[in-house]
């Protein structure tokens, strides 16, 4: 996405007009459409002014995903009972169809009983609940999955 784009969405997301932003920022209301549209872009001060006003950090202007943030929002904003309620893998396999076969290709038990023995020690060692425990694992998967993928 492109920083117009991330401007957009992020005076979107605050209700702002064009005549708004450019009136709070003293500039014309030309000058914030042609920000949005990136046939120029904002100096680092107005870049500053344009984080404040649509209460995002500078990052996050930068690299502003509306859809992300919107699902960011949801997952912190749903009940504990709720989100137990999903069945997980039933969502994540219509993206991920492995997800509902695999099953029937691997011995869960055999790998699910290494698996078990290493949370285990997690747990031992460190002292943490098994939800903690599950979530660092998670993660540890997550970055080894992000390191092969780099």
């Amino acid at each position: 996405m492109s920083l117009g784009n991330n401007l957009f969405n992020a005076r979107k997301k605050q209700g702002l007009s064009q005549e708004e932003v450019a009136d709070k920022l003293g500039v014309s209301r030309q000058t914030i459409s042609k920000w949005e549209t990136d046939e120029t872009l904002p100096d680092i001060q107005q870049a500053k002014k344009l984080s404040f006003l649509y209460r995002v950090s500078l990052d996050e202007l930068i690299e502003f995903d509306y859809e992300s943030k919107e699902i960011e929002k949801l997952i912190e904003n749903t009940d504990e009972k709720l989100y137990s309620k999903i069945n997980w893998t039933n969502l994540w396999s219509k993206k991920y169809p492995i997800l509902s076969k695999y099953h029937e290709e691997i011995q869960v038990d055999k790998y699910a009983y290494k698996i078990e023995n290493l949370l285990n020690e997690f747990r031992n060692e460190y002292g943490y609940t098994d939800t903690d425990t599950f979530l660092i694992f998670k993660d540890i998967l997550f970055c080894i999955f992000n390191n092969q993928n780099k």
